[in-house]
């Protein structure tokens, strides 16, 4: 922990750092009403892909964290947003089905017609067979989205590996980069700037991803404070070429750590 700065904003990481898997972190409600309370506004970023924007806000409301539906900022709806401006051509899904309900208006096709191949988190359902079938349509001229990058989160029976390594391989074998959507993309950062109407100097990102959360938020021009909470790993930390500005045990430490608006 460092010395003690004023933000006008911070930008909070869930899964990980409010809660992980079904468990709260200990102390998070408390401390997110506290921040609030001294007029700092919030926005909640997550990658989660497998959640529509309402089955969000019942999650974190059942974990009794004082959040707003409008105060979440998640990837898939970044990328709804971003095929809406594209015109919403066609387009595969490759999302959960709770999370399809929020592309519900989008035209869908199967793999081999579509312009653009959305990727999320999509579990035992990842084969062989379907990257393939991702992988010739990008060959093709397809295009692929990817809801976020991530190597993996923390579950409560331990890490998980996340969609990042399909990505990843589509990537190599197409030598085409996807469009990530999600953290550790600065523009996602700038979107919820953009929606709190505050400057990056003045907003701070807290998140247990290293590179995701904090590289990417500093990239974005904001203050990076890791919590070693979630999947954080000091292992991992260590080897990381991202520097957090801040690391606290856990987000319970963050309202000592801001100092009160004068």
């Amino acid at each position: 922990m460092t010395a003690a700065r004023t933000f006008k904003g911070l930008l909070f990481d869930l899964d990980g750092v409010l809660y992980v898997d079904s468990r709260a972190i200990a102390g998070a409600g408390d401390a997110v009403r506290r921040i609030k309370d001294r007029g700092i506004r919030c926005r909640f970023l997550t990658n989660t892909s497998t959640l529509t924007l309402a089955s969000l806000h019942r999650k974190v409301q059942g974990f009794g964290l004082p959040i707003e539906p409008h105060e979440i900022i998640s990837a898939p709806q970044a990328a709804l947003r971003y095929l809406q401006r594209q015109g919403g051509g066609a387009c595969c899904l490759l999302l959960a089905d709770d999370v399809r309900c929020d592309f519900a208006q989008l035209r869908q096709v199967e793999i081999e017609q579509a312009e653009d191949i959305v990727l999320g988190d999509i579990g035992a359902a990842f084969t062989y067979e379907l990257l393939n079938r991702v992988f010739r349509r990008l060959m093709q001229g397809g295009r692929l989205i990817a809801i976020h990058k991530n190597r993996y989160w923390e579950t409560e029976c331990g890490l998980r590996m996340d969609i990042g390594g399909f990505v990843a391989a589509l990537e190599y074998a197409t030598g085409r980069e996807a469009l990530v959507m999600g953290k550790p993309s600065p523009d996602f950062f700038r979107v919820a700037l953009l929606d709190m109407g505050l400057e990056a100097a003045d907003v701070a990102v807290i998140g247990d991803d290293i590179d995701s959360d904090v590289g990417g938020g500093q990239r974005a021009g904001v203050y990076g404070i890791l919590v070693r909470t979630g999947k954080y790993r000091q292992a991992y930390v260590e080897t990381s070429a991202v520097r957090p500005d801040c690391v606290v045990d856990s987000v319970a430490d963050l309202p000592r750590l801001l100092e009160s608006p004068s």
